[in-house]
């Protein structure tokens, strides 16, 4: 059974709410502050009207979704990534971070970031994010994490190799 990776609907908006606090509130630690701030859970119909989410489904079974927004440095934020408890460890995140690192790349972003929750350290590690600062949020600190997703790296190389060019 293949997991299929697309654009978000309109009409799953709850259901993906619905998804997102049940992941939230596998953990224990965070369960309190989350139920006494229903708030924290939104997903503004804008960014699934946008096209800046992307749900993973099997069957027609929504597993995860993630939101991409862009930033004003021109690089982008993995804004929330969501997968259904009962799925997890089954590479439905790693798929939702591949949609997301291209579209981000396909905007012209070099980098995504998320501020991670310090029990998910492991997992974007393991995506190839790594830790550039600390941020903190209304449930206590989170890990400021990037991942190089565009041909920035290429594009510095190829400008050093100018320079040198240019200077023999």
């Amino acid at each position: 059974m293949e997991v299929v990776i697309r654009l978000a609907r309109c009409d799953e908006r709850k259901q993906l709410e619905d998804l997102q606090r049940q992941a939230s509130l596998r953990w224990e630690e965070y369960r309190e502050a989350l139920l006494a701030n229903p708030d924290a859970i939104d997903l503004p119909l804008g960014q699934i009207e946008a096209g800046r989410c992307y749900v993973a489904e099997r069957q027609r079974e929504l597993l995860g979704f993630c939101v991409v927004l862009p930033r004003t440095d021109r690089d982008a934020d993995l804004d929330g990534l969501f997968v259904d408890p009962a799925v997890w460890q089954q590479g439905i995140g790693r798929l939702l971070i591949q949609a997301a690192e291209r579209l981000a790349a396909s905007e012209g972003a070099e980098s995504l970031y998320v501020v991670a929750n310090p029990k998910a350290l492991g997992f974007y590690t393991a995506c190839a994010f790594a830790v550039v600062g600390e941020e903190h949020t209304r449930f206590g600190a989170g890990l400021i994490m990037r991942k190089r997703v565009g041909s920035g790296g290429r594009r510095e190389a190829s400008a050093k190799r100018a320079r040198v060019t240019q200077s023999s």
